[in-house]
This record gives C-alpha cells, structure tokens and sequence, in this order.
C-alpha cells in the first residue's frame, strides 16, 4: 500500500511539474503605416484597398484586406518559410477607377522554439521591399524584425498623391 501511495504522489507531483507555456496567439504579422510625404501620418479616407496574395503550395490568390477605408495603418500575415512574398494592391477610388501595384518583400525566416509542446513558429528579418510604383510611391522598412510584438511598425508606405 505504501508503494501504491508513493507512486501515486510521484506522479501527480511530476505532472504538477510540467507547465506549457505556449503563447496563446503566435500569429507573426507586419505593420504597415501610411504617410504622407511631409512624414505625417496618412489615412485612406474615400478609396477602398484591397490587398492579395498567392498562398504557394496551393497556387490560388488569398484576401488579406477586403475593400478597406478610414485607415491609417494594417496589418497583415507573412508566409512561414518563403523567402520572398508577393502582394496585390488594388485601389478603387469613388469613381470607378481601378489601380494596381505588387509589393515584393524578401525576408530571412527564423525558426523559434518555445516547447516541443507547442506549436512551430517562425520569426522574420526583412531584407528588402520593393514595388511596381504605380499608385505607392515609396515603401520603406522601419523595422526589420518581425516576431510576436504586433505594435511595432515594421513599414511605412507611401501612396501617390495623385493616382
């Protein structure tokens, strides 16, 4: 009787042990701020945006802002592994007009481990931003590091002024 209580104290005092501390959200996502060319903060008052990617292994387009307005910065999510993601901008102004522009964004992607509990989770360094100029006229990486901290702005992006 006496083994039976030990192991049984054993145990529950082992698994007492273990704590999961796995972050509830690890989403890693990119900040991206408008500005104006003065460096004020911009905001995307009357046009709509609409920005698309091609999710890689299954070739099709995905949405990750649908037909936004009265922004004045967004996120958006990063592919785990690729190292370079394309985006699709398309603006839709009040009458009718349709712009487009491709964002090219190369990145070095970073395993990070908290536990072989949790979930695998990628950090990012940006390397490079580049664009088709057509309607942004400038984009510029303000923090290169991409990891949990969603606060930070990790581009600031410049709209023309006139499309």
């Amino acid at each position: 009787m006496r083994k039976i209580i030990g192991f049984i104290f054993t145990t529950i005092l082992l698994g007492a042990c273990t704590s999961i501390d796995c972050p509830v959200e690890n989403n890693v996502m990119t900040l991206y701020k408008l500005k104006k060319a003065n460096g004020s903060t911009d905001t995307l008052t009357v046009d709509t945006l609409t920005v698309k990617t091609r999710v890689a292994e299954e070739g099709k387009d995905s949405t990750l802002l649908n037909r936004v307005t009265g922004i004045t910065y967004y996120d958006m999510n990063i592919s785990y592994t690729q190292p370079e993601d394309v985006f699709f901008y398309t603006l839709l102004d009040t009458i009718g007009n349709t712009y487009r522009d491709t964002v090219y964004v190369k990145k070095e992607n970073y395993p990070h481990f908290e536990s072989v509990d949790c979930q695998p989770a990628y950090f990012h360094k940006l390397t490079e931003v580049k664009t088709t100029h057509h309607i942004i006229d400038s984009i510029v990486i303000k923090r290169s590091t991409v990891n949990y901290d969603s606060k930070n702005e990790h581009f600031h992006i410049y709209f023309k002024a006139r499309y």
